[in-house]
């Protein structure tokens, strides 16, 4: 299939396509005229990638996910390491939120007053709700705000 097609059939620009070309994802099989041809494996390849590129992973990642011949060669262990890095952030994000429902309907006078929001600015100015860098250790663990009494959620 030319590029044209292999675009609309996956939903990835041509554009892209090029650049995975490039960065060694993806091998176009020939030209057509001007236009590159893939293989219809480039379907499932750019599914891969989407998958990883969903999950948090980079294309320097996702590329060594491959063999030399082009088949899949994936690293269990850095498949269990992400999904602790996506634990990490689903911690971090359901205490912000949880944090942000609290201050929303907190009955003190001044968000500075509570104790639960002085706690979330705590948190925030200490970087503990930034997404960790490749190789650089999770934050610690962190407790969200706690509940005011009589409120929902």
């Amino acid at each position: 299939m030319d590029i044209a097609e292999a675009a609309k059939r996956s939903g990835v620009p041509a554009s892209t396509l090029r650049f995975y070309e490039e960065k060694g994802l993806i091998r176009s099989v020939g030209r057509q005229g001007l236009r590159r041809v893939f293989g219809p494996d480039v379907i499932e390849r750019l599914a891969l990638i989407a998958l990883g590129r969903s999950a948090g992973f980079s294309l320097d990642e996702i590329a060594v996910m491959y063999a030399p011949d082009g088949r899949p060669k994936i690293d269990r262990e850095r498949l269990a390491s992400k999904a602790e890095e996506l634990d990490s952030l689903i911690g971090r994000f359901t205490a912000m939120r949880d944090g942000l429902r609290h201050a929303a309907v907190c009955p003190a006078k001044s968000h500075l007053e509570c104790p639960s929001f002085k706690r979330l600015l705590r948190v925030a100015s200490a970087g503990l709700f930034e997404p960790k860098a490749p190789g650089v250790p999770a934050p610690r663990k962190m407790t969200a705000p706690r509940k005011p009494r009589g409120t929902k959620s």
